[in-house]
């Protein structure tokens, strides 16, 4: 009987803890709302500095894990299996998550630093009135290149990257969108075309640009460009911003013929269970100070007028980050072009990919 009760109380202290040990993962993967508040964004694109601020201001436990790609955060977020209570998606993937009810309404009479935004930025196609989304940063798409290692040759177009004296030169960043973009732009095309013509038109031009490329890379684009492994990127403004930070070698341009202009916002995913405290971190980071440091630290462009005034000259009259409206005109917001055609955009170039090599 004996032998049978210390059974009994070995079962229970075995589950007892798993059960905390269960809790515990939880709420370090985000399980535990509360005081607890989970942000899944991209990496390195927030300042730590700022974290910590909001935790010892709200006294507020933030945990922060990153997502690649917005496929990939999509994908975890309408699985549901690790609570969310704030990502930053770009303007494409949240029109696509609305359609699908993965976000819930944001409630703007709880954003006092709303008014802070330049009204430019708010009210876009892809979310109308803001209901689900709040700027965060905004940026483009272009080109990162060394005139030192080019003989002194500067860029100014997509055309110019076809050139053979560029041969093994080249770095891409690693996006369908991205990289078939300039594919369709450098033919004079919408990067949001759907003709089947077209695509395969771009396709095969990008094929004819090959023997140019070094490689198609992720992050790892910014210290292979920094450090003079290649002499030209396709890369985000923000990180041909800290590129040129590490080698002043470097500069940077938006493409003549036009290219993306994207948008990330901060929105609350259907899973968030701490949806004060997501109020609350976006208001936080509304503030013009808290803007500017941000904008300062990332390096893409804000959306906060009254940050924008709180920066340094040499950031905010850069016309290379803060383009004038002769350029902007010629640049494109990615539209959610639905699965199917997505899909197809990923299949090109996923066989461009594999031809590249």
């Amino acid at each position: 009987m004996k032998g049978l009760v210390r059974a009994f109380a070995l079962i229970f202290i075995v589950a007892f803890g798993l059960m905390y040990l269960t809790s515990y993962l939880n709420s370090e993967q985000g399980y535990s709302g509360g005081n607890t508040l989970t942000i899944y964004n991209w990496g390195d694109y927030v300042d730590p500095e700022l974290l910590e601020k909001f935790e010892e201001e709200t006294g507020t436990k933030v945990i922060y894990q990153t997502f690649d790609s917005n496929e990939a955060m999509m994908t975890k977020i309408e699985q549901g299996g690790t609570t969310y209570d704030i990502s930053v998606p770009s303007e494409y993937a949240i029109a696509k998550m609305k359609q699908e009810g993965l976000l819930l309404p944001i409630d703007s009479s709880k954003l006092s630093n709303l008014k802070h935004i330049d009204p430019r930025y708010m009210d876009l196609p892809f979310d109308p009135g803001n209901q689900y989304s709040i700027p965060y940063f905004w940026g483009t798409v272009g080109i990162v290149y060394n005139s030192e290692l080019l003989g002194g040759k500067k860029l100014t177009s997509w055309a110019d990257l076809w050139d053979p004296s560029l041969k093994n030169q080249i770095l891409l960043a690693d996006g369908a969108r991205e990289v078939m973009g300039m594919g369709l732009n450098s033919l004079g095309y919408s990067l949001n075309d759907t003709e089947e013509a077209h695509l395969q038109e771009a396709k095969r031009h990008l094929g004819e640009l090959t023997p140019n490329i070094k490689a198609i890379v992720g992050d790892e684009i910014k210290m292979l460009l920094a450090g003079e492994e290649a002499a030209v990127g396709l890369v985000w403004s923000g990180d041909a911003s800290e590129i040129m930070g590490e080698n002043e070698k470097l500069d940077y341009v938006v493409p003549t013929e036009g290219s993306n202009l994207w948008f990330d916002n901060m929105v609350i995913p259907k899973t968030a269970r701490n949806i004060e405290g997501a109020h609350a971190f976006i208001n936080f980071m509304l503030d013009p100070e808290n803007a500017a440091q941000n904008a300062e630290y990332v390096g893409y462009s804000t959306p906060n007028a009254s940050a924008l005034k709180l920066l340094p000259e040499e950031i905010s009259g850069d016309e290379r980050f803060y383009p004038g409206p002769e350029l902007t005109e010629k640049l494109e917001v990615y539209e959610n072009l639905g699965k199917r055609m997505l899909a197809h955009y990923n299949e090109l170039f996923l066989e461009f990919k594999m031809h590249s090599k």
